[in-house]
């Protein structure tokens, strides 16, 4: 089974380690409302978010959860005032979303017109401790 996990582009410029598919991480991943990323990737992508990777505080007190990377896709939206609004604070533009596949992620995308790069959807797998098609034991 895999999981689609949220990486926000700041966590990884701050202090994330770059991953690629293939690399095994260890991250804090939390349960997110798929409303918290709703205007960036649609809500129905959205409600295929499972976890957010966190190592900024709010996480605290939870084991990391080792997971393989699978697959990796950078995300950019357009952002700007809405229409009527009464201050002048850029949004996400719905349906302006790209999703570019990518290699490796370490924070930093290339400038796309007319977007900005705001994280990174990565697909991945538990990782466990036997080899392949063997079961714990017990199992």
């Amino acid at each position: 089974m895999t999981l689609t996990i949220w990486v926000d582009d700041w966590q990884m410029q701050c202090c994330g380690q770059s991953f690629a598919p293939g690399d095994v991480v260890s991250w804090t991943l939390l349960e997110t409302d798929p409303e918290d990323h709703a205007d960036v990737v649609g809500s129905e992508r959205a409600d295929e978010i499972d976890f957010r990777e966190e190592h900024h505080g709010q996480g605290e007190g939870r084991a990391p959860t080792s997971v393989e990377v699978v697959s990796i896709a950078e995300v950019h939206c357009r952002f700007g005032v809405p229409p009527g609004a009464a201050d002048n604070v850029d949004h996400p533009v719905p349906g302006t979303t790209v999703l570019v596949p990518v290699n490796r992620a370490d924070g930093w995308a290339k400038v796309r017109p007319d977007a900005r790069f705001v994280g990174y959807l990565v697909t991945a797998r538990r990782a466990t401790d036997e080899p392949a098609g063997e079961a714990a034991p017990g199992q």
